[in-house]
């Protein structure tokens, strides 16, 4: 046996000399799985049910609550809501629609002259109320534009006790810029409505542009503008559109821009008061032309200088003048200085005003409704002549305009493409420059309004 022993222990030596690194593998992969093997059953924690258990009773003593539970109690909530007003609107419906029930305060409405402005005139203004949890009226509010463009008014109602007052006050606008953009798909009108931009401004974009793009003819499908412009506010509410601060629009790949700009002047005193302010390319240049390119605002045009079936004659005619499409009562202005040559009724014009500017130009406005200006009369550009109408030969209201030099019809576009424009002072360029640089910015970032919207 122990013969045996000796064996089997010779021939594991003999074995691990002429085998090391097979041996040495084959120990640690059999200790590896030892190892394993116990890890795998061994228990990780006592038995839960083992375990003693022990039950802890204690009184809890709870807090007063007495306190807490009047004040909640006595509390009472304040309500707001904002509505617009309708048409169809009463003193109890506007209240019913803001949720208030309030018999007293409709009767009031109903009674008291200045509340009564509230449903008077036209509709879509904004009215805030405040309210109790009880639905009863505490104070409301609504704000309208006046005519002066610094100021605007505000009726209040309140409630003292079981009846209310009410006072108009006036207090000044607050102004803030906002910067938007656009793309010409049909026309200007359809572009500012897509990126919901108020109508006053589409029509100072035009006039800014007026004497270089022809905005009733020129504009082209993809054609686009950015725009920096005032908004005036009351208590936070945009009441009313400010003026065009800057602008740019690209007119069949042509860029066109402009600034407002309003240079400091010295008075008697040696005090800075403002001159009269205008626009100008972000070189200086202003776009006050000597003649405007249309003798009213912004509008649909009926036919423009060209050829055309006379709806009167029955017949073809050169149509040398160009008509503009609008409501009766609609200002026509005169498009520059000048003197009126002619003041009354004439031939198919019907009501027509002659006016005789410098330089053999002469401009006629015809089918007026009314006309305010007389023979001799000096007028200044922008003046209203004027109202559109469709007196004389005339199948509806329009204006029809004509632009003569020397006695020959002319492009009244042409013409006020080609008058003279006039360079700002000199001394008031290192103030311009430095506004320029900012509006640059400023419409750069307008761009980028649409590039977003795009992606």
């Amino acid at each position: 046996m122990k013969h045996g022993l000796l064996t089997v222990t010779a021939a594991v030596a003999d074995s691990l000399r002429r085998h090391p690194k097979r041996v040495t593998a084959s120990l640690a992969a059999l200790l590896l799985g030892t190892g394993v093997t116990a890890f795998g059953v061994a228990p990780l924690a006592p038995d839960a049910a083992d375990l003693p258990v022990h039950q802890v009773l204690e009184a809890v003593q709870s807090l007063p609550t007495e306190t807490q539970t009047g004040v909640l109690a006595d509390y009472r909530f304040k309500l707001f809501r904002t509505e617009s007003t309708r048409s169809s609107d009463t003193a109890d419906s506007l209240l019913k629609r803001m949720n208030i029930h309030d018999a007293a305060a409709a009767a009031f409405f109903r009674l008291d002259s200045n509340a009564r402005l509230m449903l008077a005139g036209s509709p879509g203004k904004n009215v805030t109320a405040e309210a109790t949890d009880s639905q009863h009226l505490l104070k409301l509010s609504m704000r309208w534009p006046t005519d002066d463009e610094t100021q605007f008014k505000r009726l209040v109602v309140e409630r003292a006790g079981n009846s209310f007052s009410s006072r108009i006050e006036t207090a000044p606008y607050t102004s803030s810029a906002r910067l938007a953009s656009g793309s010409i798909q049909t026309s200007l009108f359809a572009a500012t409505d897509e990126a919901r931009i108020p109508d006053g401004v589409a029509v100072q974009i035009a006039e800014i542009f007026s004497g270089d793009i022809d905005f009733r003819r020129a504009l082209r499908k993809g054609d686009r503008f950015n725009v920096v412009y005032e908004t005036l506010e009351a208590d936070g509410e945009p009441l009313r559109t400010g003026r065009v601060l800057s602008a740019e629009f690209v007119n069949a790949g042509k860029s066109y821009q402009a600034m407002w700009f309003q240079a400091p002047g010295e008075n008697a005193t040696g005090t800075s008061t403002p001159n009269k302010g205008g626009y100008y390319t972000l070189d200086g240049q202003s776009l006050r032309r000597a003649y405007l390119s249309s003798p009213v605002e912004f509008s649909r045009i009926s036919s423009g200088f060209s050829m055309r079936f006379h709806p009167i004659l029955q017949k073809w005619r050169a149509h040398l003048g160009t008509d503009f499409a609008a409501v009766t009562g609609t200002p026509a202005r005169t498009v520059g200085d000048g003197v009126v040559g002619f003041a009354g009724v004439q031939n198919g014009y019907g009501n027509v005003v002659f006016i005789k500017h410098r330089n053999g130009h002469e401009t006629v406005y015809a089918h007026l409704s009314k006309i305010s200006v007389q023979r001799g009369q000096s007028v200044s550009q922008g003046q209203t002549i004027g109202l559109v109408g469709s007196t004389g030969w005339a199948t509806g209201p329009h204006l029809h305009f004509e632009f003569r030099v020397n006695g020959t019809h002319q492009d009244p576009m042409t013409i006020a493409k080609q008058s003279e424009t006039i360079p700002l002072a000199a001394a008031a360029m290192p103030l311009f420059r430095q506004l320029a640089g900012t509006v640059r910015q400023q419409l750069l970032a307008a761009a980028t309004i649409a590039q977003t919207r795009a992606e």
